[in-house]
């Protein structure tokens, strides 16, 4: 990737965000399970970092994949993981379909305001029988006259509490599992939906939500594109997410490490800083060697995702190997503060939990590797 003079600016304006808006608070939000999702929003809107790759008739910047790519990883100095998967759930998980495919009318409606960050939005893919695998979702969209009826429930999502609009991925007929999805825009204060917030592990800076539909109605204006084409656009939604996902882990990684040398230097044993041991220096290298080729791995699928090149097997792997190590890199660092890094408030115990979810979300490890190895030619075929 060769950066521009404005990828280090944007970069910047992030990082002060970060520090200023986000950092001096993230305590605060994380002990009350949420942080205020429209006032954060606003002030990025106002910044216009929340449509960084959308077209500026819409109120976006009209750049490139690769600026939002840098904003991505600008967002890894926050010292919390929910916030940043927040905002990219609104620039790079419910809006891209939305902006690719969407009509005229609906982006006006619903990707504009979302822009601006008056509208906070979420992406309804998940279910409690089929998160990874998208085929297996129950949720319907019944045609009746101009409107889809529409019931079912959704699992584990971000922003579901506070968000004004989902991105819902549904059935809209009974045809084959890959050919009878659709993608519609669903307004959250409809009649007949539910919200029950989630309790989780860690990224608890940010709300989750299981969300039940009722017989909702949603006119049929808000169907993103062509009906029975939301598996495809789900799955090219997919690569966005998960480059922005990789992008976002590389600056949190290094904090890390940049932490736990600082700690290994004041913290003595036997009477030699804890940093002197060759266990120690050893294996901080290795891990910042792994970052680092993460960040290369990551940068090339960018660069052919931006030169119109199919990504799936780029990032597919930066994916599965981003959510290996966050895990790698935040265990080992941890091990390195004995007790006090297992404590709740350290730094390094909070990367612990928030970083686990990485391997799930988004399309778990093992749905990563399945896709490489389909790319590759070793995966067998399913039995007719």
């Amino acid at each position: 990737m060769q950066f521009t003079a404005e990828h280090l600016a944007l970069s910047d304006t992030v990082k002060r965000f970060v520090e200023n808006e986000i950092n001096p608070y993230s305590d605060e939000w994380e002990k009350a399970g949420h942080f205020p999702a429209h006032e954060v929003f606003k002030k990025l809107g106002d910044l216009g970092l929340l449509g960084i790759k959308y077209d500026t008739a819409y109120g976006g910047m009209g750049l490139d994949f690769s600026y939002s790519m840098v904003a991505s990883e600008a967002l890894g100095v926050a010292n919390c993981g929910g916030v940043p998967l927040a905002i990219g759930v609104q620039t790079d998980m419910c809006t891209p379909a939305l902006h690719r495919f969407g009509s005229d009318a609906l982006k006006k409606e619903f990707l504009a305001p979302a822009i601006a960050g008056d509208m906070v939005g979420c992406i309804g893919v998940s279910e409690v029988g089929g998160g990874s695998d998208v085929a297996a979702l129950k949720t319907t969209a019944k045609s009746d006259g101009d409107d889809y009826v529409i019931n079912g429930s959704k699992m584990w999502i971000t922003n579901g509490m506070q968000a004004d609009w989902c991105c819902l991925l549904a059935n809209t007929s009974e045809g084959k599992v890959h050919e009878n999805k659709s993608l519609i825009i669903v307004p959250m204060d409809a009649k007949g939906i539910e919200r029950q917030k989630i309790d989780k592990l860690g990224m608890r800076s940010s709300d989750t939500a299981q969300l039940f539909f009722d017989n909702v109605r949603v006119p049929k204006r808000n169907l993103i594109g062509i009906e029975g084409t939301g598996f495809m656009m789900q799955m090219l939604q997919f690569q966005e997410e998960r480059l922005y996902g990789a992008a976002n882990s590389l600056l949190m990684m290094d904090r890390l490490i940049d932490l736990t040398i600082a700690y290994c230097k004041e913290r003595s044993t036997f009477g030699t800083p804890l940093i002197h041991n060759q266990v120690v220096h050893f294996r901080l290298a290795e891990l910042r060697t792994e970052v680092e080729l993460l960040r290369s791995l990551t940068y090339r699928a960018v660069e052919d995702y931006v030169a119109g090149k199919d990504v799936t097997r780029l990032a597919s792997m930066a994916k599965l190997k981003c959510g290996r190590l966050v895990r790698e890199v935040s265990d080992s660092c941890l091990q390195y503060w004995g007790g006090m890094g297992f404590t709740w408030d350290n730094p390094l115990a909070r990367a612990y939990r928030d970083g686990r979810l990485v391997s799930i979300g988004g399309g778990a490890d093992e749905i990563m590797l399945g896709i490489i190895a389909k790319l590759e030619g070793t995966l067998p075929k399913k039995a007719r």
